[in-house]
C-alpha cells in the first residue's frame, strides 16, 4: 500500500531534511579551531642538543610540548623565546633578548614573558614533557609565532632580562604555524 503526502506534509519533511543538513554543517563551520604552532630545535656548533616544540593554545595558556635530546645528562637548560626569528648560526644565533613587551622591560622585578621553563634532562640527555605559558600566545601582541625559541646551556633566572642570560645557545628553532 502506497502512502501518499499532501502538501504540507511534504513541505515539513523537506523543511526537516534542510534544517538537519544545515545544522550538520554549522557544527563544522563554528566547532573550536585550536591555534598550533612548531619550532624544529637544531643543535647551534659544538653542541649534540635537537628535538622538536609544539605550541597549542588553549584557554589557560599556551602548551608548550618539548621532545628534546642530546643535552648534558641530569642537567637544568633554560627553554626560552628571543624577540627575533633569527637561527642563523656561526658561533650563537643572533635572535636578541628574551621576548618581552617593552612597558615589561621597563619593570625591573618583572619576568620575561619569553622565559618560559627550565627543562631538566634524564640520565640519557633527553626531556619529554609539556608546560603551560600564561604569559604568551600565538596571535597579538604576546606573539611568539615567528621568534627564535632556545635551549639554553643553564638554567634561566627568570628576573634576569638579555640576550644569553642562561649561557650560550644549544639549540635554535624559529617557531612556524
Amino acid at each position: 500500500m502506497r502512502q501518499r503526502f499532501d502538501g504540507w506534509s511534504r513541505a515539513a519533511l523537506i523543511a526537516m531534511a534542510a534544517s538537519t543538513l544545515l545544522l550538520s554543517g554549522c557544527g563544522i563551520i563554528f566547532q573550536n579551531h585550536e591555534k598550533r604552532a612548531d619550532a624544529t630545535l637544531l643543535s647551534t656548533p659544538g653542541s649534540a642538543t635537537r628535538g622538536t616544540v609544539t605550541l597549542i593554545e588553549r584557554a589557560d595558556g599556551v602548551q608548550i610540548s618539548y621532545n628534546l635530546a642530546g643535552m648534558p645528562p641530569n642537567s637544568e637548560h633554560a627553554l626560552q623565546v628571543h624577540e627575533r626569528g633569527d637561527c642563523i648560526v656561526t658561533s650563537q644565533p643572533d635572535a636578541g633578548p628574551v621576548f618581552a613587551l617593552a612597558a615589561d622591560r621597563r619593570r625591573s622585578s618583572s619576568r620575561a614573558e619569553g622565559d618560559l621553563a627550565n627543562i631538566r634532562s634524564d640520565a640519557n640527555g633527553t626531556a619529554t614533557g609539556f608546560i603551560v605559558a600564561t604569559d604568551v600566545s600565538l596571535d597579538g601582541v604576546r606573539s611568539v609565532v615567528s621568534r627564535a625559541l632556545i635551549l639554553h646551556r643553564d638554567a634561566s633566572d627568570p628576573y634576569v632580562i638579555g640576550p644569553h642570560s642562561a649561557g650560550p645557545a644549544l639549540a635554535c628553532g624559529v617557531v612556524r604555524q
